[in-house]
């Protein structure tokens, strides 16, 4: 187990310091064929400081924001013990790296100083029939936690009604309240279904889809494209110059709702979309 703990903490850095190689493509392809302009220019900016971070192995952000685990294992494997592995090796990684600190303490105020605290990291845990450990990292960017948004269908206020069409409303409504804010182009995960809690880790688990992953269900997949090229017609652009490009992709998920509701989240991350996976085993 020791040679995991020192397998997250690698992960931690190459989460930090690196930007996903889906992203990195899909971002190149969109500053080619953005028109020339302010958006064309920041996205080439983005991209130069991509190719710096990975030179000096620096952080790509400066805010480690929230680190957010999505960890599949097998049934040989104790979930206490990987938990205690996963917190270690977020101390060390904060030490060591550096990252910067931002577990605080609701009643407190005090910082750990260490990433870790109540429930901190976030930790997901499913388990696998596979032999091999996955640990997926994603750093949830604290300005784009707050643009996330839950909806409840119906909903008047942008008249969505209780099908795919609403919840692609619901899609393009959050990402014209985000106003250019948390740094766009995004990547956008959403969820569907029964009720709150399901609905929004549906959604944060949408962000660790590749970009160009439709849905294998073709009604969810066409609305993912649809509401993507409605969303690049805003005309709202990369970091909010104006352009083409505000958003790289939107992934899609649901589950069975009640008959009484129909609840979709929102979960709207940065340019850097900040993640990777560990293999073990």
């Amino acid at each position: 187990m020791l040679k995991l703990k020192y397998g997250i903490i690698e992960l931690y850095k190459k989460v930090a310091t690196s930007i996903p190689p889906d992203v990195e493509e899909a971002l190149r392809k969109a500053a080619q064929t953005e028109e020339e302009g302010p958006g064309k220019e920041t996205l080439n900016r983005i991209l130069d400081d991509i190719t710096h971070s990975r030179k000096e192995c620096g952080p790509v952000c400066q805010d480690t924001g929230i680190p957010t685990f999505v960890v599949k294992v097998p049934q040989s494997i104790n979930h206490k013990q990987l938990k205690e592995i996963i917190i270690e090796a977020t101390r060390e990684a904060t030490k060591t790296i550096p990252l910067k600190p931002n577990a605080v303490d609701i009643i407190t105020g005090k910082n750990s100083g260490d990433n870790t605290g109540r429930l901190f990291p976030v930790i997901y845990m499913e388990e696998t029939e596979e032999s091999h450990l996955t640990v997926d990292l994603l750093f949830k960017g604290f300005e784009c936690e707050q643009l996330s948004r839950t909806y409840r269908l119906p909903d008047e206020t942008i008249q969505a009604e209780r099908n795919l069409e609403g919840v692609k409303r619901c899609i393009i409504d959050a990402v014209k309240k985000a106003e250019g804010k948390g740094c766009p182009p995004y990547s956008i995960g959403v969820g569907i279904g029964a009720s709150r809690d399901q609905v929004v880790v549906i959604s944060t688990k949408q962000l660790f889809r590749r970009c160009h992953e439709l849905h294998p269900l073709e009604e969810i997949a066409r609305i993912e494209q649809q509401a993507l090229e409605e969303i690049n017609s805003l005309g709202i652009g990369p970091l909010a110059q104006g352009g083409k490009t505000t958003a790289i992709n939107v992934s899609i998920d649901y589950a069975h709702r009640h008959p009484d509701t129909y609840l979709v989240d929102v979960s709207i991350s940065c340019w850097a979309n900040r993640r990777g996976r560990l293999i073990w085993g």
